[in-house]
């Protein structure tokens, strides 16, 4: 994110593939989260550390993903005929492992609709350098212990991965030249 601001970018647009909690969020989807909970550890949360130079950053998440860059998303994939799932609370944890069925239920009583492995501290930093953020989220599987019977959380995710990531490159054509005008 710091080459990024460094050189003269002001917007990021993240791209995830999560685990599906919430059942509006069938592999194969996309969504555009609207805030987060983080369950990360030991990774750099700030480009405040203490250096000398360095200056203390206190960094406002009440918005995580930037507003109007989601709603540039939002009008691009109607322009785009791209369906978005939803909105939702995404849970990031720390990997790389994936969750336990019992570490997804604890997530679903926090209320978090969707899982994956990034978004922290990216969406903190983006907003100690000043960048607006958003993400689209890919449902790539359901989460442990939500899948059908039968169904390996592996072989979702390479059954639904495509499907997931060719909306993405719609929605991608449709909001790029608008945030570049």
């Amino acid at each position: 994110l710091k080459a990024l601001a460094d050189a003269g970018a002001t917007k990021v647009i993240a791209i995830a593939a999560v685990g599906a909690i919430a059942p509006w969020f069938a592999p194969g989807e996309i969504a555009l989260p609207t805030d987060l909970i983080d369950y990360t550890y030991g990774r750099a949360h700030t480009y405040s550390d203490g250096e000398p130079g360095s200056q203390l950053e206190h960094v406002e998440l009440t918005n995580p993903y930037t507003p109007s860059l989601r709603e540039a998303l939002r009008a691009a994939a109607s322009r785009s005929a791209v369906k978005l799932s939803g909105d939702g609370v995404m849970a990031v944890t720390q990997g790389p492992r994936l969750e336990t069925p019992a570490e997804i239920q604890r997530l679903k009583r926090d209320g978090c609709d969707l899982v994956g492995m990034t978004g922290m501290p990216e969406a903190a930093l983006a907003a100690e350098l000043g960048l607006a953020y958003a993400c689209i989220a890919v449902s790539v599987n359901w989460a442990a212990g939500l899948s059908p019977a039968g169904a390996g959380i592996l072989d979702e995710i390479h059954a639904s991965i495509a499907a997931g990531m060719a909306k993405v490159q719609t929605l991608l054509a449709a909001v790029l030249p608008r945030l570049a005008a």
